[in-house]
């Protein structure tokens, strides 16, 4: 039997088992990201060896994997952000993930600083690749439809999409104390302005993209008949061009995924009202879907909900492939993770860093104690703070960031299972008191 016949036979009975038991795994303490990650390290150097990864050979090919299913989940987040701008809900996903996520990353570079006796640039690095939760595995946590303003899940899901971008500015300082140029990075002024280029930039291109390729393609569909069918192009289309377009500017590309996706939604929200998206599609039978494509009162929801709809599956394989890349990599290490110096920090982030964060940055809002207490613990980190690590790698090397890859992946391990199995739980005791 060759090996390619044992991964086809592998990949596949987790797909069909996990399509058969996605009840089963809805109704327990667990994630598919749990099996995920555990099928990746017992496929990894410590289980079978039938997946080898080097972290430092094949640093390259992770981040640009790891970089591509980030940008499509953060644009699937968007485009579940149903919301008007203008309502207060938005103003929790800033304190979140601005103050929230500035002060985390404060009281953990402390902590590695003094703590461990890190350099401030690793220091730095440490924290800022943790400090944002993540978008890719947070689907417990997520709004369950468009539209959905549950004020928790909206800003969970809001602060997720958002904050791995806010994260960039962090890590290209701690960079520079490492010693790796970047834009404006000789002088703080210029820096200071390249960080505020970046974010206007993204916010920019995102919006515009996102605007006006939805604004084209329906006007195509409903005045000539043109441009049907094929969403999903539509859908990588465009958080393709998105992400090329800000990072050619040098500008955060990730925020610029996420605007996309929001910009998106908003213009249907503008031809559609108040009414949700799945009720305006609901009268529409299968056959007559070319016909919704065109009608100007159902065009915009039907290009919104079937974009929406393709990008959530591309996240589902991108979660199950990176868990499982996650899972080899932890397989390699594991020795390494088991250490009291690596697991302290972890849950200093959890327990102290975190709910820190969240609780100051939300002081004189509207949420109550036990709001205040789920944001403060409900801060899963997955696959933004791989990507952040595999990145520094890149940048910085080995010998400056290899020390901070153990922490890293305990985080993430520990994140996953930890928070993944206290997240439904916690969920539906909070909606039950609602």
């Amino acid at each position: 039997m060759t090996i390619e016949a044992v991964w086809f036979l592998i990949v596949g009975a987790l797909m069909v088992l996990m399509a058969l038991g996605r009840n089963l795994v809805e109704r327990l303490p667990m994630t598919g990201a749990m099996v995920y990650l555990i099928v990746g390290f017992l496929l990894g150097p410590a289980g079978a060896g039938l997946l080898t990864i080097d972290v430092e050979r094949d640093v390259r090919l992770l981040r640009t994997l790891t970089e591509a299913g980030l940008v499509v989940s953060l644009f699937a987040i968007g485009m579940y952000l149903r919301v008007e701008l203008s309502r207060p809900l938005w103003r929790l996903t800033l304190r979140l993930a601005g103050p929230a996520m500035l002060i985390t990353i404060a009281v953990v570079f402390a902590a590695a600083r003094w703590g461990l006796g890190f350099a401030a640039g690793p220091a730095l690095l440490l924290a800022s690749a943790l400090a944002p939760t993540d978008p890719v595995l947070a689907n417990e946590l997520r709004v369950e439809e468009a539209g959905d303003d549950e004020p928790l899940r909206f800003a969970l899901s809001s602060e997720g999409g958002l904050n791995d971008g806010a994260a960039s500015p962090m890590v290209y300082i701690a960079l520079a104390l490492c010693g790796v140029g970047s834009l404006g990075s000789e002088n703080p002024w210029t820096f200071a302005l390249a960080i505020a280029w970046g974010m206007t930039s993204a916010l920019f291109f995102g919006w515009a993209l996102g605007t006006g390729v939805v604004v084209l393609v329906t006007k195509l569909r409903t005045k000539y008949d043109y441009a049907l069918g094929l969403e999903g192009f539509l859908a990588l289309g465009l958080v393709a061009l998105a992400y090329g377009a800000t990072l050619i500017v040098d500008g955060y590309a990730f925020i610029a995924v996420f605007a996309a996706g929001v910009a998106l939604r908003r213009q249907e929200m503008k031809a559609t009202g108040d009414k949700p998206p799945s009720e305006v599609l609901e009268s529409v039978e299968r056959g007559q879907r070319e016909e919704a494509a065109k009608d100007p009162e159902l065009a915009h929801a039907y290009i919104a909900e079937n974009m929406m709809g393709f990008s959530v599956e591309i996240e589902r394989f991108v979660e199950l492939g990176l868990m499982v890349i996650i899972g080899s990599v932890v397989s390699a290490h594991w020795r390494e993770l088991i250490h009291w110096s690596v697991v302290w920090p972890v849950l200093f982030l959890f327990i102290v860093a975190r709910p820190l964060g969240s609780t100051l940055s939300l002081i004189g809002s509207s949420m109550d104690r036990h709001q205040r207490f789920l944001f403060g613990w409900l801060g899963l980190r997955g696959v933004g703070a791989f990507y952040y690590l595999l990145f520094s790698l890149e940048q910085a090397g080995h010998d400056r960031v290899g020390p901070l890859l153990p922490i890293t992946l305990a985080a993430i391990v520990l994140s996953v299972f930890v928070h993944g199995a206290s997240a439904t739980p916690l969920l539906k005791r909070y909606l039950r008191r609602k």
